[in-house]
């Protein structure tokens, strides 16, 4: 099927990422940059990566960071819960060491059987595929596989294409052959398949519909959503702050946040006293943010800084704003709003 020529067409090919060491690699390298690459491109995690190891070189110093340090060095990269469960991670890794098998490899935060497969693969020489988009919509393509996009039968076929691949070329760089050919050639809209080495066994080319594989997977409708947040700040200039335990934000520190619905104002009074704040909230403007299919306006009131046990309470804290604003990208947004000048006078 083609196995010798993806392999050969790789060597010549293959862009020169940092992660992309000899066999078998250090599966500190890979768990760190699979977590990275699964929610940013390439190229920024190529940026990215040579200046996070300079700073955690090892699974060791990793795990004996304090875990604000790390998401503090994810500012950039976005989606900070990948940060929080790469550092459970090394921790388990260092006081249980690393698993071989994907099975088991799954079982440690923060990996999914991407990530698990991937690090069996590249670090221990299994040969059980690590199915991605790019890999998938290959073999939807070569085999002409009419199956929507993420799909369980295409990820199932789409494995048994990687594994038969595998098992011809005898080395589980044929994984990586694969991605970077979904990458750069299998692309989705516009494939090049005269320089494709999968071409002469491709029966979607055969076809001459290879676009048309996969299926588009079916749409969800976005779903609009208000959610309302405090800013209090104290003498110190610091803002006080909630650590969020349940999905999507679970981990962040973010102002006290209600995410129910309701009369926005009023939101924002029950918000006040359930912080043991006392003080009329003020509109402050709103910010818009996207969550997979949620698009969420974040109505932001400025509280006065008269408190009660809140301030020292589990589970709360004070902050300055460039510290926590740099943790994710709404409160990144939050702080830049609250800061401008110009008083909003009316509810978003």
């Amino acid at each position: 099927m083609g196995a010798e020529a993806l392999v050969t067409w790789f060597w010549h090919r293959r862009r020169p990422f940092p992660w992309r060491t000899p066999f078998p690699r250090d599966p500190y390298l890979v768990v760190v940059s699979e977590v990275m690459l699964q929610q940013t491109q390439a190229a920024r995690v190529a940026e990215f990566l040579p200046a996070f190891l300079a700073r955690f070189p090892t699974l060791e110093a990793l795990a004996s960071a304090p875990e604000e340090e790390v998401v503090a060095a994810f500012a950039g990269l976005g989606y900070y819960r990948r940060a929080r469960l790469l550092h459970r991670l090394a921790r388990a890794v260092g006081k249980d060491g690393w698993p071989q098998e994907p099975e088991t490899l799954a079982k440690l935060p923060g990996l999914g059987p991407y990530t698990a497969a991937a690090v069996a693969a590249f670090s221990f020489g299994k040969l059980s595929p690590p199915v991605d988009g790019n890999l998938a919509r290959i073999a939807a393509r070569v085999l002409a596989l009419d199956l929507p996009v993420g799909s369980p039968p295409l990820k199932r076929q789409a494995a048994a294409f990687a594994a038969d691949l595998a098992t011809q070329a005898g080395t589980p760089e044929i994984f990586e052959a694969l991605m970077e050919l979904g990458a750069t050639v299998c692309t989705p809209r516009r494939p090049q398949c005269p320089v494709c080495p999968l071409a002469p066994s491709c029966q979607a080319l055969a076809r001459g519909t290879p676009t048309a594989f996969p299926r588009p997977k079916p749409r969800r409708p976005p779903e609009a959503i208000t959610w309302v947040a405090l800013w209090v700040e104290n003498p110190r200039g610091e803002v006080l702050l909630r650590q969020i335990q349940d999905p999507p934000l679970a981990g962040l520190w973010l102002p006290p946040l209600d995410r129910g619905e309701g009369e926005i104002l009023a939101r924002a009074q029950a918000l006040t006293l359930a912080a043991g704040l006392s003080g009329e909230p003020t509109p402050w403007g709103s910010v818009r943010h996207h969550i997979t299919h949620r698009r969420i306006t974040v109505a932001l009131f400025r509280v006065p800084a008269v408190f009660a046990a809140r301030e020292t309470a589990n589970g709360w804290r004070w902050a300055r704003p460039e510290v926590f604003g740099a943790t994710s990208s709404l409160a990144g947004k939050l702080a830049r709003l609250a800061q401008n000048p110009a008083l909003p006078t009316e509810l978003p």
